[in-house]
């Protein structure tokens, strides 16, 4: 093994374990402040932790870990087995793997708000599951079970919590999932027998308890009985924080903004329970039994007092007055036998060293990215704020393992100093590492054992500070980040990332043929370095060919682009095929593309997919040609209506009149719009009468919560939570002479062949005679649904309203979906 990889081996057990014991800095420096600080030295006395378990980000209970993390000062963690890549988004175009990376930034900034730590397994959001077998079907349960009992064994929680109950039904096949595997998973983690693997880097672990976080929710068919279950009192203020629980809980879960989650804090009281599941049960205390004071380790009872009157004597407009405490402290905890909770404290004294000094350190770099080969310049920074004597020694760069001796006081005047430094040709791209390798439909790949159960990759470059405080020599790292000054938002911090030399990529994820005629299609070369030059070719199925076959790019600047053209011609036959983008510079061929993740409530986010989409030569007959689009959240339906040659034009409140609908040849609305556009229930009558006058209008799937009108159409029906999620479940044409699965195409039941992820979703259970049901299906075991397809002629015109899930298939490429939406959009085209 190569230095360098020995270097990044021993960076990533730094990293995660210091993600333990600190809060995640993916931006701005943190600072703490003195309540911050006060809050420190408390928990300094308090030994013991606490794991909550769900399935999915936003299924944690932000107000319980809020009150464990800041009332009861334990270690606190959520483990959620998935990072939500089968959810929707509510705030931009982002699904599946791209999503996920959303989901885990969001959950992170949960807990940095809620002062929970963050945890996941391998298993991967695949899409609704009704129950815990159909679950396993997809998940590797050994491997999912493998990454809890690391994550115990690693977190060494004294009780472990769950969302959800063992109980099958009523729920999400995860959650419950989740729930089973908790439970496992809380005897397998004190078994060496199991996963022994895992022993040369953690020891068993045995948690004391495990608890139901139960409600009211899950008792809806009948009474909640709170008799015999423990109660928490989570709505507490801190008067140290200034807030309660429950408001830090709000502000907490309104950081799941892809959801829809936005929260306003509770100020009554309120109160969690918990139901006994496993272990010693506990009466009246969730942490019953359990030693949370020093004296639970040998000799520690010296050291609890000595924490106590860190905590007494503390002095709010002079924290730095603790640092001699503190060190003496840090010297007891040393001389200590080494115990599951010693190198915890220590790495949080080393903290709160640094946030009494007021201990400015920062490391940045000139640009955000830089590629293998290429010189980079660090900037580093540090300043002491306070009346301390602090010198700094030396400077770091890891894993490079440069360094810089400095040995000089740092005072309150601002130390810098710039290196330059060159990334080795080998380094690794900064790919998230559950990407890196292909998965399975419901596990991600990790070969790498001490990666498993980290939140995002470790920084690929960190900076150690090592620094002298009372002459006590601490070493502080942290990662180089990216920052500018934007001139409204101000300081503005983003990860440094490691990318490849050059990026190629394609405009679309599906490109649709249907004819023999060729199309053009671009593919987008970007400069990753300077001085970026080389060839781009276009790979195309067998029998396919493209003009020209290659092309010439090059570019002086980093981040540069050209746009090559290409036209494909397509082979004979009906074909599902890959295209993929490849650039070749200096004999290495290069076919990842980049792909830039930024909102303004998590760190801007990158990844390199391939560089591939698919190539559908399809038999489609298209009648019409104007249509206008009414979006939903992050809806992708009407670029893939363009692939097949429909003029689309989005329609804004403003534009929704009878005067501008008359043009289209139909009308559709996207998905969830009735949940998230409220202007939609003035605009329901225009609609209403654009059909009455011969329009057709296709409405997609909405949600029976939250609805901005009950009169989705022209007669009434009722939406539901049923759905089917096998998505190659047996489909039924109810009225096989109905226009729409005749005209203009003839659909058959191999167009319902290659669906992904789900059929479709909250298809309405009850409707006026007036409507006629094209379709049935149903999961295994379960009653037809026979709502999932609405057609009717409503005066001169037609409306559909239609569960199935289109706007996954569509941009999916899914050919038959394709075939039947052209079938909606043609009705009364005769």
């Amino acid at each position: 093994m190569s230095l360098l990889r020995s270097a990044c081996k021993q960076l990533i057990l730094l990293i995660f374990f210091f993600t333990l014991f600190q809060p995640a800095e993916a931006q701005a420096p943190k600072k703490p402040d003195a309540a911050e600080i006060l809050q420190g030295l408390k928990k300094l006395n308090v030994l013991g932790s606490a794991l909550y378990v769900a399935a999915h980000p936003d299924d944690e209970n932000t107000a319980l870990i809020a009150w464990l993390a800041n009332e009861k000062l334990v270690n606190t963690g959520y483990l959620s087995l998935t990072r939500g890549d089968g959810g929707q988004n509510l705030i931009g175009p982002e699904i599946r793997e791209r999503l996920g990376i959303i989901r885990t930034q969001e959950l992170l900034q949960a807990r940095r708000t809620d002062g929970g730590q963050q945890f996941f397994t391998r298993a991967n959001d695949f899409g609704f599951s009704k129950d815990y077998q159909e679950t396993l079907t997809l998940w590797d349960k050994e491997q999912v079970l493998a990454d809890m009992v690391w994550t115990i064994r690693k977190f060494k929680p004294d009780v472990m919590i769950t969302r959800f109950s063992t109980e099958p039904g009523g729920t999400h096949g995860h959650h419950t999932t989740s729930a089973i595997l908790a439970s496992e998973a809380f005897d397998a983690a004190a078994d060496p027998k199991r996963f022994p693997e895992q022993l040369k880097y953690v020891s068993v672990w045995q948690p004391k308890r495990i608890l139901w976080n139960t409600s009211s929710f899950f008792y809806k068919d009948k009474n909640f009985d709170p008799t015999g279950k423990l109660q928490i009192e989570t709505s507490t203020y801190n008067p140290v924080l200034g807030r309660a629980y429950t408001e830090i809980s709000a502000t907490s879960r309104s950081m799941h903004k892809s959801q829809g989650f936005g929260s306003g804090p509770n100020y009554g009281k309120v109160t969690d329970y918990l139901e006994h599941m496993k272990g010693s049960r506990a009466q009246k205390d969730l942490f019953e039994g359990i030693d949370l004071s020093w004296n639970r380790v040998s000799g520690g009872k010296t050291v609890g007092k000595m924490a106590q009157k860190l905590v007494t004597q503390f002095e709010h407009n002079n924290p730095a007055a603790s640092i001699p405490a503190l060190l003496s402290l840090k010297t007891a905890i040393e001389k200590l036998p080494e115990n599951p909770y010693k190198a915890a404290k220590l790495a949080e004294i080393q903290e709160l060293v640094k946030a009494c000094v007021g201990l400015f350190i920062e490391a940045t770099a000139t640009h955000f990215a830089a590629t293998p080969g290429e010189k980079i310049e660090i900037n580093t920074t540090a300043v002491n704020r306070s009346n301390a004597s602090v010198s700094l020694e030396q400077v770091h760069i890891l894993p490079l393992r440069q360094q810089i001796s400095v040995k000089q006081p740092l005072t309150k005047e601002l130390y810098t100093s710039k290196t330059t430094v060159n990334l080795p040709v080998d380094f690794p791209i900064s790919q998230p590492y559950w990407l890196q390798q292909p998965g399975t439909e419901g596990m991600f790949a990790v070969a790498d054992q001490q990666l498993i159960g980290l939140p995002e990759n470790p920084a690929p470059l960190n900076v150690t500070f090592s620094v002298k405080i009372n002459s006590v020599l601490f070493d502080y790292t942290v990662p180089v980040v990216y920052k500018r000054v934007d001139p409204v938002a101000g300081e503005i911090y983003r990860p440094f990332a490691v990318t490849p030399p050059v990026f190629v990529s394609l405009s679309e994820n599906v490109y649709m043929f249907t004819s023999e005629k060729p199309r053009e299609i671009q593919v987008r070369v970007k400069a990753g370095k300077e001085n970026c030059a080389g060839t781009v070719a276009l790979q195309v199925p067998a029998g396919w060919r493209t003009e020209p076959a290659s092309a010439n790019f090059s570019m002086k600047l980093k981040d540069e682009e050209q746009l090559v053209s290409f036209n494909v011609f397509p082979g004979p036959g009906q074909t599902d095929a890959k295209l993929r983008a490849a650039a070749t510079i200096d004999g290495k061929t290069y076919d990842k593309s980049l792909v830039t993740i930024q909102y303004e409530h998590i760190p801007t986010q990158v990844l390199f997919p391939e560089a591939t989409a698919r190539a559908v030569k399809i038999d489609l007959q298209r009648i019409g040609q104007q249509i206008g689009y009414i979006a939903g959240p992050g809806d992708e339906v009407p670029v893939s209506l363009r692939q097949i040659g429909y003029s689309v034009t989005p329609l804004q409140n403003e534009e929704l009149n009878a005067t501008n609908l008359r043009q289209f040849d139909a009308v559709v609305v996207g998905v969830r719009a009735f949940n998230t556009n409220d202007y939609l229930k003035f605009a329901q009558p225009v609609l209403m009468e654009y059909v009455k006058n011969g329009g057709t209008l296709v409405v997609q799937y909405n949600t029976n919560h939250a609805l901005v009108t009950e009169n989705l159409g022209p007669y009434p029906f009722k939406l539901s939570r049923d759905r089917v999620t096998v998505e190659n479940a047996e489909v039924r044409m109810l009225k096989p002479e109905h226009a729409v699965l005749n005209f203009p195409n003839k659909i058959t039941a191999n167009d319902f062949t290659g669906w992904v992820q789900e059929r479709g979703l909250y298809f309405p259970n009850e409707w006026d005679k007036n409507y006629e049901a094209i379709l049935s299906a149903n999961d295994p075991g379960e009653p037809a649904r026979d709502g999932g397809l609405l057609v009717t002629k409503y005066g001169k015109g037609h409306y559909v309203y239609t569960g199935y899930s289109f706007f996954r298939q569509l941009p999916a490429g899914v050919p038959g979906a394709y075939r039947l939406f052209t079938n909606l959009i043609s009705l009364g085209k005769k």
